[in-house]
This record gives structure tokens, sequence and C-alpha cells, in this order.
């Protein structure tokens, strides 16, 4: 019940994580290659904690 309104930690890594991209896909489109090389880097370490996160989860 006091469980209700907490945020989904996953949903949040999940959008973080598709932003990245987004930024990443803007930075080589300009030309960046070395930002989106960053960009890209930083969106694997997010997935990395994603899938950390569903394989600790319980499975229903």
């Amino acid at each position: 019940m006091f469980g209700l309104f907490k945020k989904d930690p996953l949903k949040k890594l999940e959008k973080e994580y598709s932003q990245l991209l987004e930024d990443a896909m803007a930075l080589q489109r300009g030309g960046d290659i070395r930002g989106y090389a960053a960009k890209s880097a930083e969106a694997e370490a997010v997935m990395d904690k994603i899938i950390a996160l569903r394989d600790g989860a319980p499975k229903a």
C-alpha cells in the first residue's frame, strides 16, 4: 500500500538510456565523433545498470 507512489527505477533508467542514445545520434550527425563515443559509453553504462536491475529483480 505504501509503495503505491514509488517511482520505478527501471523506468527511469530506460528513459535516461533513450535520451543518451538520442544525444549521441545528434552528436554523430553533427560530426562530433568523440562526443558520440562518450555519449555511447554513458548509454552502455546505463544499459549495464538496467540489465543488472532486471537480473536482480525477483521473477513473478
